[in-house]
């Protein structure tokens, strides 16, 4: 089976439980505010003077007519003077919202024998750029490189660059901190498209990049977690068979105070994306989603590799699913831009739509599903066994019902990877079981 490379691996101590006490404290709140159907109150003043972006985003509104959301999320976000991502770090305890690698580095281990075990699939590539979308404070990929430092043989036969997709730049500055000994700015008479670069703790080249058009092409393992939820959305209407975008106005009674109205033709966005056949009367879309979906598509075709998508996510079926967090509370979208993150869920069947039928598809399947097939129940077992002490033991005991529980990330998360064609005849005939979506058996 695949999973007899990696046990030496998961069982051994080496790989040590360096950061059990990842922020797990807010967890249960988050996700029960991730279910609330209403945004909860803000006390924060939600004033033009006290918020320069909500001033430039009426001023703007009031100059050219109402806004998409799309457009709304883009400068809210990634705005280069007051963007939500540009300028502070938002993840953890203090911040607004957790990730499952700040939760436990067993989630990033298993993503890391994940590639591995996919490498050995793959035909042991002589070179492999490694990928991440979005890499937030630098944590999975730091949890992904230790488990590759594990595998000599991985080292010595392959040639591996590590490449990072990020706009922020702040978190940039906390990935370079965490992952690199030394990382700096990319010199003008630089030919590549990086912005920093610098070499791994364990020895690796490392370079960012504020686009996936910048990345080199080559054999490419692709790891996208929370990336593309962040991604702006259009919000479409069907109203009496025709499509309606949803756009952000300013209210005529209360200057200071945005809200949503509906446009008064049908959208462009609805005539290239919404499906001929589609049965809800309420869809988001994402251009910039479809955008990346079918560079990794064109990339694996071309050159081999995988992409692995991790995110919250629907196959079709919901509808509105745009939402503000903030300290871990639900916040209005429209409330106070710029000072809480903005997220829709993933519709991973408009994923495989766009990138077509050139590739494979294997999920979405949820983070439970995918993490008991990847062995986490016997990671664990070695992490208890080599625990120190019962603060230690509990906080394990806890990260991992964070993770796999139903109610919290377990069912919340899904997901989803795409492969050049020949992957899906290895896994049909069963001489590459796929890892993490192929149930592990062990007897």
């Amino acid at each position: 089976m695949w999973w007899f490379f990696s046990f030496e691996i998961m069982m051994s101590s080496n790989v040590r439980f360096k950061h059990f006490g990842r922020t797990v404290n807010h967890v249960r709140s988050v996700f029960a505010a991730r279910n609330v159907g209403r945004y909860q109150s803000s006390k924060t003043e939600n004033s033009p003077d006290s918020n320069p972006l909500l001033k430039y985003l009426t001023m703007k509104i009031k100059a050219t007519g109402p806004i998409t959301v799309a457009e709304y999320m883009r400068e809210v976000l990634t705005n280069p003077f007051k963007g939500y991502y540009m300028h502070h770090d938002m993840l953890g305890e203090h911040g607004d919202f957790v990730t499952s690698p700040e939760i436990s580095q067993i989630f990033g281990e298993l993503i890391g024998i994940w590639c591995i075990s996919e490498w050995i699939s793959g035909g042991k590539s002589k070179s492999l750029n490694l990928v991440e979308l979005g890499p937030g404070r630098g944590s999975l990929m730091g949890d992904i490189l230790r488990v590759f430092n594990q595998f000599q043989y991985l080292l010595n036969t392959c040639d591996i660059s590590i490449h990072l997709v990020e706009v922020s730049p702040k978190l940039s500055e906390i990935q370079a901190l965490n992952l690199t000994e030394k990382s700096t700015e990319a010199k003008h008479e630089d030919t590549s498209s990086c912005y920093k670069t610098g070499i791994t703790k364990t020895g690796l080249p490392i370079n960012w990049y504020y686009h996936i058009q910048d990345v080199p092409s080559g054999y490419t393992f692709y790891i996208a977690h929370e990336f593309f939820d962040a991604l702006p959305i259009h919000k479409l209407q069907k109203m009496q068979d025709e499509w309606r975008e949803i756009l952000i106005d300013v209210d005529p009674d209360i200057p200071q105070k945005l809200r949503f109205v509906l446009g008064s033709s049908c959208s462009l966005i609805a005539k290239t994306f919404v499906q001929a056949d589609e049965k809800r009367n309420h869809v988001e879309v994402c251009p910039e989603a479809a955008i990346i979906i079918q560079k990794l598509a064109n990339q694996l075709t071309k050159y081999g590799g995988a992409a692995l998508i991790a995110d919250y996510g629907h196959s079709g079926d919901k509808e509105d699913t745009f939402r503000g967090f903030r300290s871990h509370q639900l916040h209005n979208v429209l409330l106070n831009p710029g000072t809480a993150d903005l997220t829709a869920d993933v519709d991973f069947n408009f994923l495989k739509t766009m990138a077509g039928n050139t590739v494979s598809f294997f999920g979405p399947i949820t983070q439970h599903e995918f993490l008991k097939n990847m062995g986490i129940n016997l990671r664990l077992k070695v992490l208890m066994e080599n625990a120190k002490d019962d603060t230690m033991q509990k906080h394990l005991m806890q990260s991992y019902d964070v993770l796999m529980n139903p109610d919290k990330m377990g069912k919340r998360f899904q997901f989803f990877s795409i492969f050049p064609p020949g992957r899906l005849e290895q896994t049909s005939k069963n001489k590459y079981p796929l890892a993490g979506f192929t149930e592990l058996e062990m007897s």
